[in-house]
């Protein structure tokens, strides 16, 4: 364990000299495309500034289709249901292993379900955990509250990629058509893979538990200073508008109309094969009204949620811009001819994996990078004869696998947590070293 936690500090200081904010790679990205598009695609350097200023605005509709996914989750995890459903499942853990395993567990269930209502929930239920056990090593159980941003949440029901291509309207639909989800998240090799994924990363938090005597507790101090949600009060004075502002009416309305329509949808559609990205962001939004009660409560969390979305809004514009150069100037036929060269029919699958687990280290926002990738990645497919829905999983698991060590997703929990990365990256650089080669061999085998 000692070798691995002097590696984890290694690639902590690493990151933290190396790794700029995600604005500046994604502007570094946007000169390294312009480079390529002139130096090697031989566009024209007027033709790679109108389709990167052009292509701005092209995304849009996916921008805030990814702003909602972390935008709902966040306000189903300030929920008084989701909190109290948090505190009983604290209460399951019987022993120091248990706390951690459980903690494992449930990070990657709901990072299945949401990975906005992971980030939050799973930070919640730390603290609800380390009160209970206080003899659990608080490192270890802040490291499994990461497990399912960096094992489940693209291979579960807020994927970006695969609930993308199953959208009506989405930005690659004229070249691969929809691709609805039972041949992507539900297909029988993404659910055994999720599956053996969630077995294997909960018994290991379980087996690396360490000894009572190396136990790192956390200062009651700290849990004391973790603040919870406090939903506002109501005025003492009397009024139309503060009777609705903070009765159940409203939101029961709201509701039960977003239910009605959402049954009918699913009913009319062929049930849960018609969800994609806009119908599973209109279930968490209709789910959160109503859980929160009150639009008084609603809105307030509504405003603590809105504070997170501050990077989406910033990079996608930018990411878009080089989905814009990629389209116009010949440069996907040249990176698609590159992984032609690369590749086989059966390696192509893995070694997507691969590459956008490298990428994701560097560029780590699963939507936005999915604009660079999938041009060039579905076009090589293409003169490969691969399937996209293989290279949309491809991608998709790739694009989490490095999130296990890298600190940009775990930043709003270690804010929670009182820790920093290199307090827990040891232990996430040993379930990465678990991950990486069981999902590597099973897309050798999909190949």
């Amino acid at each position: 364990m000692e070798t691995l936690v002097r590696i984890a500090e290694a690639l902590g200081r690493f990151s933290a000299r190396f790794v700029p904010s995600a604005f500046s790679i994604a502007v570094l990205l946007s000169l390294l495309t312009m480079g390529l598009a002139m130096g090697w695609a031989d566009a024209p350097a007027t033709k790679v500034l109108d389709s990167w200023g052009g292509g701005f605005w092209e995304l849009l509709t996916f921008s805030m289709q990814m702003a909602l996914v972390m935008f709902t989750g966040y306000l189903l995890a300030l929920t008084a249901p989701m909190r109290a459903l948090l505190e009983k499942a604290a209460g399951l853990a019987r022993t120091p292993r248990g706390a951690v395993a459980l903690m494992a567990f449930v990070s990657m269930a709901l990072a299945y379900i949401n990975w906005g209502l992971s980030l939050v929930a799973s930070a919640m239920l730390v603290r609800f955990v380390a009160r209970r056990r206080p003899d659990v090593d608080y490192r270890l159980l802040v490291a499994c509250a990461y497990f399912g941003l960096g094992a489940t949440w693209h291979a579960g029901l807020s994927a970006s990629a695969p609930l993308l291509v199953a959208t009506p309207g989405h930005f690659l639909e004229k070249s691969i058509g929809l691709i609805p989800i039972d041949r992507t998240l539900f297909s029988p090799f993404n659910v055994l893979l999720t599956v053996s994924v969630v077995a294997g990363l909960t018994l290991l938090a379980w087996a690396l538990h360490p000894k009572p005597e190396n136990v790192v507790r956390v200062d009651p101090a700290v849990l004391e200073k973790l603040g919870d949600f406090v939903p506002p009060e109501r005025p003492t004075e009397k009024s139309i508008a503060i009777w609705l502002d903070h009765a159940r009416l409203l939101n029961i309305v709201f509701g039960v109309l977003g239910l009605l329509w959402l049954g009918r949808y699913l009913w009319l559609n062929g049930g849960w094969r018609a969800l994609n990205l806009n119908v599973v962001n209109f279930t968490f939004l209709v789910l959160a009204v109503l859980l929160h009660g009150t639009p008084a409560r609603l809105i307030k969390a509504a405003e603590e949620a809105g504070s997170v979305l501050h990077g989406i809004v910033l990079q996608f514009p930018l990411y878009a811009g080089i989905y814009g150069i990629f389209k116009a100037t010949g440069l996907t036929d040249r990176i698609g001819h590159l992984f032609v060269s690369l590749s086989t029919t059966s390696t192509f699958p893995a070694i997507v994996y691969l590459y956008s687990g490298v990428v994701n280290y560097f560029v780590p926002s699963g939507g936005s990078k999915w604009a660079i990738e999938a041009p060039y990645l579905l076009d090589a497919a293409s003169r490969l004869g691969v399937a996209p829905e293989k290279v949309v999983l491809a991608y998709a698991w790739g694009d989490m696998a490095t999130d296990l060590i890298q600190p940009f997703w775990a930043l709003p929990l270690l804010a929670v947590a009182r820790l920093e990365f290199k307090d827990i990256l040891g232990f996430l650089l040993v379930a990465f070293l678990v991950y990486l080669p069981l999902v590597t061999l099973a897309f050798f085998l999909l190949g």
